[in-house]
């Protein structure tokens, strides 16, 4: 097949585990000797550096609003609009592509879906995390054209450009149809939760089909603990930010103090201000904790140094990766079941779960781990065995099986005009 990819961001110029996913399955559907082409955005990390040009990845895509790029007004917002559609179509007609694989959205214009509908090329969605969920709803040009209770300036203004033809004119370049006119006849979400909590929202995406996150079995490996092995060194992997409830961790370690002898390792980065509060509680409270960074091919080792992995999300996790990576391990894991998780995470099976936000529960799990000689290595080798559904070759499989299929059996289904119910 030849393939096209659409990113908003693409490692090595990344900020989670959903691009990364991105790259692995480029790579492993290239491996398979398939042609694929990435197109993504021009954001770049500071302390990353690229060389150019990279085989196969155009990175001309302008992002509006996110990972510090500035809002624009609409005329602005117009420019950078005809900027990336203008791209998208030019990208489609010098690839030629049997099918586009769209992932992540953050910062792009999601009037991308009605462009490519347009288009009439096979377009499969992968979906894991809430851009349809929620960054539809929220996506500044769709809905600077179509919002009922927009400022009197702005309706005046779309009033204006309406009647003038300049909208009918602009919309065969960026098009500005209301988001109820949106349709993804293929798609496949990361987690069934991630599929429900989409439909919820009012996407009619029932159809759709579950491909799990991926783990590389190989690159990810350790032995389980022996039984008996003391379980000293706790271990947090992840965004240093609100949502991941690093501070539930913390405050468990308070309930603990006096019974627990071990530490735990925060291994991530994310809001500065947070993480002052985190480490101000650690201060004054003496708490055995330590913030380390990582690159991402250092963190096979982070996982196997450590004895056992807090995974304490606090939102709808889409499907997280973590886990994955510390089962993988060999470690136990400790986790909350928000979101996707509850689809890997069972208790007393191949993990053990709490309630998530609960300090005391969280710490009383830490006690069941610690007070039990057996109980690691059980959950750990139960947790390996699970992991053979989600081995990156399996997932492959079927993401390469859905992509062939859509080619096969692709239907066009052009979205109405933009003033259509």
């Amino acid at each position: 097949m030849k393939i096209l990819v659409i990113s908003a961001l693409y490692p090595p110029h990344h900020l989670g585990g959903y691009e990364l996913r991105c790259r692995d399955i480029v790579e492993a559907l290239r491996q398979r000797g398939h042609e694929v082409e990435v197109l993504t955005s021009d954001y770049r990390l500071p302390a990353v550096t690229t060389n150019s040009p990279e085989a196969n990845v155009d990175r001309s895509l302008r992002i509006h609003g996110f990972f510090g790029n500035p809002w624009l007004d609409i005329r602005h917002l117009r420019d950078l609009e005809f900027h990336n559609h203008n791209l998208l179509r030019a990208t489609i007609a010098r690839v030629k592509p049997d099918v586009v694989h769209l992932w992540s959205m953050g910062g792009l214009s999601k009037s991308f879906v009605f462009t490519l509908a347009r288009l009439d090329v096979p377009v499969v969605y992968d979906v894991s995390d809430h851009w349809i969920a929620r960054s539809m709803k929220a996506d500044v040009w769709l809905d600077w054209w179509n919002r009922p209770n927009a400022s009197l300036p702005a309706r005046l203004l779309r009033a204006c450009w309406s009647w003038t033809g300049r909208r009918e004119a602009w919309d065969q370049i960026a098009p500005t149809n209301p988001i109820r006119h949106a349709r993804f006849p293929r798609i496949y979400f990361c987690s069934a939760a991630m599929r429900e909590i989409t439909e919820r929202a009012g996407f009619p995406v029932g159809h759709a089909a579950v491909i799990h996150c991926p783990v590389d079995i190989v690159r990810f490996y350790g032995e389980p603990p022996p039984a008996g092995r003391p379980v000293l060194k706790l271990l947090y992997v992840g965004r240093v930010v609100e949502d991941k409830g690093v501070m539930t961790a913390l405050r468990a370690l308070q309930e603990l103090k006096g019974t627990f002898a071990g530490e735990l390792t925060v291994c991530g980065q994310g809001d500065p201000a947070y993480e002052a509060r985190l480490k101000r509680l650690v201060l004054e409270q003496a708490l055995p904790v330590r913030f380390i960074t990582a690159t991402s091919a250092e963190m096979p080792e982070i996982y196997r140094q450590h004895h056992a992995l807090l995974f304490t999300s606090e939102w709808e996790e889409p499907f997280a990766l973590t886990p994955l990576e510390a089962m993988a391990c060999g470690l136990p894991v400790i986790g909350t079941t928000t979101g996707g998780s509850r689809e890997l995470l069972h208790h007393g099976e191949n993990a053990l779960t709490y309630t998530a936000g609960k300090p005391e529960e969280l710490a009383q799990r830490i006690r069941e781990l610690t007070d039990d000689p057996t109980l690691a290595r059980r959950l750990a080798v139960t947790a390996q065995k699970d992991l053979a559904r989600f081995a990156q070759p399996v997932i492959v499989d079927q993401i390469e099986k859905y992509l062939s299929d859509t080619i096969a059996g692709w239907q066009p289904a052009p979205p109405p005009r933009f003033d259509a119910p």
